[in-house]
This record gives C-alpha cells, sequence and structure tokens, in this order.
C-alpha cells in the first residue's frame, strides 16, 4: 500500500479544486495486516461525521473529513492545539484488497478502515484432453 500526496489537488481525475475551509490536514495513520486484512488507523480529531468521505476508485482509496471545534455549552475555548481544516489523505491500494467489503468505522476521533483481502481461488487439477 502506498500513499501519494500532491498538496491537496487531485491531478489524477481533472476535477476543479475542492471547496475547503482552512488548511489541509494530513492525518496521522498507522497500517496494520493480519492474515485476511489490513487496518487502518487514522486520528482525525474533531471530524465532522457529516462530511466524512471514504471513497475507493480505480486502486485509490481517499479519505475527507472537515474538522470543527466545539466546546461545553457555556465555555469558550482559550488554547486549542488541534486546529480546523480538511483532513485529506489518499493512498494506492494493492489489488490484493477485496475493494468491495470496505468497511470504515469513525469513534471519538479515530477513523478505523477495515481493508478486507480477496480469497485466492483454490488450486485445481485441470484436466488436459487429447485431440
Amino acid at each position: 500500500m502506498a500513499e501519494f500526496t500532491d498538496n491537496g489537488q487531485d491531478t489524477m481525475s481533472g476535477d476543479a479544486e475542492s471547496m475547503r475551509t482552512g488548511p489541509s490536514l494530513l492525518p496521522p495513520t498507522d497500517i496494520i495486516e493480519r492474515q485476511d486484512a489490513f487496518l487502518m488507523v487514522l486520528d482525525v480529531p474533531g471530524a465532522d461525521p457529516d462530511t466524512l468521505d471514504v471513497s475507493f476508485d480505480q486502486g485509490i482509496l481517499s479519505i475527507s473529513a472537515q474538522s470543527v471545534s466545539t466546546a461545553p455549552e457555556g465555555y469558550a475555548p482559550i488554547y486549542a492545539e488541534y486546529r480546523d481544516g480538511t483532513f485529506e489523505r489518499k493512498f494506492i491500494v494493492s489489488d490484493r484488497i477485496d475493494g468491495n467489503n470496505i468497511d470504515a468505522v469513525l469513534r471519538d476521533g479515530v477513523l478505523r478502515v477495515t481493508l478486507p483481502k480477496q480469497v485466492p481461488s483454490p488450486a485445481k487439477k485441470i484436466s488436459v484432453k487429447l485431440n
């Protein structure tokens, strides 16, 4: 699995520049492997679930979400280390991934994306016909 970055511009699709508020943020990501799947764990603190977009197209996994600051009712922020902006990350994914069964779960500012591996075809004996 490889990552590519292109300063927020998707030069592969030819789409117009995306409309975003604030800076583009690169979420820290861990990728771990087990026998049947890869698990990607991305830190997206403050990500608005309504803006979260995880898509898989032509071997590219794209992840984006808007980050929004909130303070409990009656409080005003006086110091913050997290910034509002747009989380964006793209990965080139192996053709061994079953793109139809990718799963994503957002909980407590952490996005977990499960990329199941395709089940290889079982070995089989091929009979040879005589002509």
